[in-house]
C-alpha cells in the first residue's frame, strides 16, 4: 500500500473538482463577454477587472483560443465529476508548468491511477503518426502533404509526468505515490480533429474493450477522441482497482 504524506495543517490543494469547475465557468463567461465587447482587444491585455477564475485559468492560454479551450475544459471536467465522483476522483484543471503549455487536466484517483490529459483541436484535419521520424503530423483533408505538429503533444505529455514527480508537494503526495502509482498519458482530440484510421496495427493497444492508438514516444501516450474519454477512464480505472 502507498504511504500517504501528512500535509501541514494549513495545506490547500490546487483548485479542483467543483471549485475549479466554477472557476472555469467564470473565466469562460468573462472571456466571452470581453471578446464580444472589445473584439478581442480586452483578451489581449487581460481586461481591466478580473474575476479570480479568469486570472487562474484564462491567462494560461492564448487569447484567440481561450474561450473554446475553457468550454472544452468545462465540459470534460463536468463529465468526469458526474461519472466518477463516487470513486474519489480529483480533477485539477490548468496546471501551469514552467514555460510550457499547461497540463489541461491532471486526474488523480488516489493510490490507484494518475491521468495526464491534453485536449487539442486543430480544425477539420487528421492526425498521422510518422513511425520513422517518431512525430505526429497534421494532414489537411482538402490538401496534399503533411506538416509536423509542433509543439509535439507526445513530448509535452512526457514532460507533465516528470513535472509531477518534482512537484508532488503541491498535492501532499508521498514520493512513492508520485513515482509508483500507475499513470496514463492521454491526448484527447476534439472534433472535428481526428486521428487517421489507417495506422499500422501494431500501433494499437486494447484498453478494456477499446482498441486505441498507443504511441510510444518517451513512454506510451494514448490518442482518443473526445467522446471516448469516459469509457477510457472506466477501463483504465478497472485495470488498476
Amino acid at each position: 500500500m502507498l504511504t500517504l504524506k501528512d500535509p501541514p495543517s494549513d495545506f490547500q490543494l490546487p483548485p479542483h473538482n467543483e471549485a475549479a469547475l466554477e472557476m472555469i465557468r467564470e473565466a469562460k463567461d468573462y472571456a466571452s463577454t470581453q471578446a464580444l465587447a472589445a473584439g478581442g482587444a480586452a483578451l489581449a491585455t487581460g481586461g481591466i477587472v478580473h474575476p479570480f477564475g479568469w486570472l487562474l485559468f484564462g491567462l494560461a492560454y492564448k487569447p484567440l483560443v481561450v474561450t473554446q479551450k475553457l468550454a472544452r475544459l468545462e465540459k470534460l471536467t463536468a463529465l468526469l465529476l458526474d461519472e466518477f465522483k463516487s470513486e474519489g476522483i480529483q480533477v485539477f484543471p490548468v496546471l501551469k508548468i514552467e514555460d510550457k503549455n499547461p497540463i489541461d487536466l491532471f486526474v488523480r484517483f488516489e493510490r490507484k491511477i494518475h491521468l495526464f490529459i491534453s485536449i487539442r483541436s486543430i480544425g477539420d484535419k487528421e492526425i498521422v503518426y510518422n513511425e520513422a521520424r517518431e512525430v505526429l503530423q497534421i494532414k489537411r483533408k482538402d490538401k496534399h502533404g503533411l506538416k509536423v505538429w509542433n509543439p509535439c503533444p507526445l513530448l509535452e505529455l512526457a514532460d507533465y509526468e516528470k513535472w509531477l514527480s518534482k512537484n508532488r508537494d503541491l498535492f501532499a503526495m508521498s514520493s512513492r505515490e508520485a513515482t509508483k502509482t500507475p499513470s496514463a498519458k492521454v491526448l484527447v482530440l476534439w472534433p472535428p480533429t481526428k486521428a487517421a484510421i489507417d495506422h499500422n496495427s501494431h500501433l494499437y493497444s486494447e484498453v478494456g474493450s477499446m482498441k486505441i492508438l498507443a504511441l510510444r514516444r518517451k513512454g506510451t501516450a494514448f490518442i482518443i477522441q473526445q467522446e471516448e474519454v469516459i469509457e477510457f477512464v472506466k477501463a483504465t480505472l478497472a485495470k488498476y482497482s
